[in-house]
């Protein structure tokens, strides 16, 4: 279908109304005609902004990306707990959409982030060829986390599954002894990897 000469809505505001919708009805609910819907206008106006559904897919994951509330980042203090900051903006903006998070791994934007991946390259204080150890490192706890939650989230299955104690005893004590949150795993986690460098 051939796209309007004019918009009549925004990009933004389509991507918001498919967000909701995807939140709503899940991934597979998704359709250019309830996001019009949602809109109030016919589904032709928003191909203005988006080819079919897998344009308007990735387009979410982007929005998932960057609406992470980020904290004001800084040339100075300490870039460990800024990157912790940054990396727990991050898992919070994914967890707050679990039905649309699987969508990261389809349309991970990676692209969108080069810019965050030099400014932080340039703040780390390790040798050269431990930079890419750090940024994948950040990167792989943090988008985990956040998509094991989301799908714990969205599907009502806990994490860590029931399991018979006197069969898994080494589990069954690490569990029974873990006093934190999923949150504060997280961080935790985070800067023990952070500051092993």
């Amino acid at each position: 279908m051939a796209r309007p000469s004019k918009p009549i809505i925004s990009k933004e505001l389509a991507v918001r109304a498919a967000l909701e919708v995807v939140d709503d009805a899940g991934i597979e609910g998704l359709t250019v005609q309830m996001v019009a819907r949602k809109l109030g206008v016919k589904a032709p106006s928003l191909y203005y902004h988006f080819k079919g559904k897998a344009e308007m897919l990735e387009e979410i994951a982007r929005m998932i990306q960057v609406e992470a509330v980020i904290p004001n980042m800084h040339q100075h203090g300490n870039w460990r707990e800024q990157l912790i900051e940054l990396a727990v903006a991050v898992r919070a903006s994914i967890l707050r959409h679990p039905r649309a998070a699987p969508l990261l791994l389809q349309f991970f934007p990676r692209h969108l982030m080069l810019k965050y991946y030099d400014f932080w390259a340039n703040r780390y204080d390790v040798p050269a060829e431990r930079k890419m150890v750090l940024i994948e490192g950040v990167e792989k706890l943090t988008y985990g986390s956040a998509l094991i939650g989301a799908m714990s989230r969205a599907t009502g299955i806990a994490p860590m599954p029931e399991f018979d104690k006197s069969e898994y005893p080494y589990l069954a004590e690490a569990v029974n002894a873990n006093p934190m949150t999923d949150d504060q795993a997280f961080v935790e986690s985070l800067k023990t990897f952070l500051y092993a460098f």
